[in-house]
């Protein structure tokens, strides 16, 4: 684990990605930046709420396309991207893709209103593929969130490990709630990681894991994917920047990476 950005060098950053699945830097971003970004992220969030009362009120714990252009204004649509691909957040992602990472999406998760729900263990992939397709696409794709807590929260629990093998018999049963499991039951080899404002978690989407709901929990996802990889379906043009922004984009690499790559599709 890396602890620290004293630490951080592109070879152990891809090191302990590749052994354990993810990793955390303590103290990352500053707190003029995690502010900055909170202000833009807030806006979004009180405005998504009014747009879906019902929704989140009864079952949401994340929202998504955080950097479309349905709740932000243009400066504050600038102000993410910039975020996004900034020089700290690009040393970290192409230390794990070197060539040409693409940007996928932004996510939100934050606490379910509902009592009822409860964290649950999964891979990302399983709500695109069955079983046997969930297999191929550990073996052969990478995606990968870079998590920015925007307040204290508990964080999350993965499965070291599971982003390059394959469930055991408890994790599946689990995950995909058979044979009388329930996908909130604890896991043997669960590892619990608590983050604070001004961390940043990166974890490969596809390995076992689940948010842990519970104090001020409102945390940015920002998803990118390896360009060899089949994802450009799953990118809305609207996330993406427009024209007239990406001169007012420091680093427009890994946008334009995307927009390449939805030309070619």
């Amino acid at each position: 684990m890396v602890d620290n950005l004293n630490q951080l060098n592109a070879k152990k950053l891809n090191s302990n990605y590749d052994e354990h699945g993810y990793f955390v830097i303590r103290d990352y971003f500053s707190a003029s930046e995690i502010s900055a970004l909170r202000n833009v992220i807030l806006k979004f969030h009180e405005l998504w709420k009014q747009d879906n009362l019902e929704f989140y009120q009864e079952e949401a714990f994340n929202s998504s396309l955080i950097t479309g252009s349905e709740y932000l204004d243009f400066d504050d649509r600038v102000a993410l991207f910039n975020f996004i691909s900034s020089k700290k957040v690009m040393t970290v992602v192409e230390s794990l893709m070197p060539n040409n990472p693409a940007f996928m999406n932004t996510q939100l998760f934050f606490n379910p209103v509902n009592p009822e729900q409860n964290d649950f263990w999964h891979r990302d992939c399983q709500y695109d593929y069955d079983v046997e397709d969930q297999k191929k696409v550990i073996d052969e794709t990478q995606v990968v969130h870079l998590r920015v807590p925007l307040f204290d929260e508990l964080g999350i629990e993965l499965i070291p490990g599971t982003h390059k093998r394959w469930d055991s018999d408890e994790e599946l049963d689990v995950r995909q709630e058979e044979k009388g499991r329930t996908a909130c039951e604890s896991l043997s080899g669960g590892k619990k990681i608590k983050l604070a404002a001004g961390d940043l978690l990166v974890f490969s989407a596809d390995m076992i894991h689940r948010g842990l709901y519970g104090l001020d929990r409102l945390a940015l996802d920002i998803l990118v994917f390896d360009s060899s990889a089949n994802y450009i379906d799953y990118v809305d043009d609207d996330c993406l920047p427009e024209i007239s922004m990406l001169d007012q984009i420091d680093d427009p690499r890994l946008f334009n990476n995307t927009i390449r790559l939805k030309s070619q599709a």
